[in-house]
């Protein structure tokens, strides 16, 4: 069995990316984006998941994380259900003008997969790439938090709120990182 992209070692730390279905641009609308920090927070503060670096795109969120129990794998299987009956909730219940394009589509792709119910948000890859050196790690972070300006969403990476990168410049952004001592990778 092949560990590419598998988080095969739970105790350590990933790259990880969690990309929405057919990657339709959910995280357009504020209160998705809400749904995931708050989610994230809660993973945070409950659960043991460190976030060193994040952002969250429209359609995709990266980050580098890792868990003080060595149960990754469990703690984003636990956030991507949640965060999916939220979402889900939301739809619904709020002015979504893609409503029903949405939910056609949520609903279609749970259809793939026998462990689905009625709706897939997420899909069941996080695509984890073990940080395993400090070089690796730094070249990640700076990917991640580069994301928003390769995309032509801000001119500089600290202009983006859904990120880390503000915590890497010293304001606070919406989630609650472990900023990571940044000279002690580059060196």
């Amino acid at each position: 069995m092949s560990h590419a992209f598998k988080i095969h070692k739970q105790e350590a730390a990933y790259f990880l990316t969690l990309q929405i279905v057919y990657w339709i641009d959910l995280f357009s609308r504020q209160c998705y984006r809400d749904i995931m920090t708050d989610s994230l927070n809660y993973c945070i503060a409950n659960k043991g998941l460190n976030v060193f670096s994040y952002v969250i795109m429209t359609n995709h969120v990266h980050m580098l994380a890792n868990a003080e129990d060595q149960n990754l794998s469990k703690i984003l299987g636990e956030m991507k259900t949640y965060t999916s009956k939220k979402i889900i909730e939301c739809i619904f219940n709020g002015p979504e003008s893609r409503r029903e394009w949405m939910l056609k589509l949520f609903s279609h792709a749970a259809t793939r997969h026998k462990r689905n119910v009625n709706f897939q948000v997420w899909t069941h890859e996080n695509h984890a790439e073990e940080c395993f050196s400090p070089s690796f790690t730094f070249q990640r972070l700076k990917y991640i938090h580069e994301n928003p300006v390769r995309a032509r969403i801000v001119n500089h990476e600290e202009d983006y709120l859904y990120s880390s990168a503000l915590d890497y410049s010293g304001l606070k952004s919406p989630v609650n990182v472990a900023v990571i001592n940044l000279h002690s990778l580059m060196s």
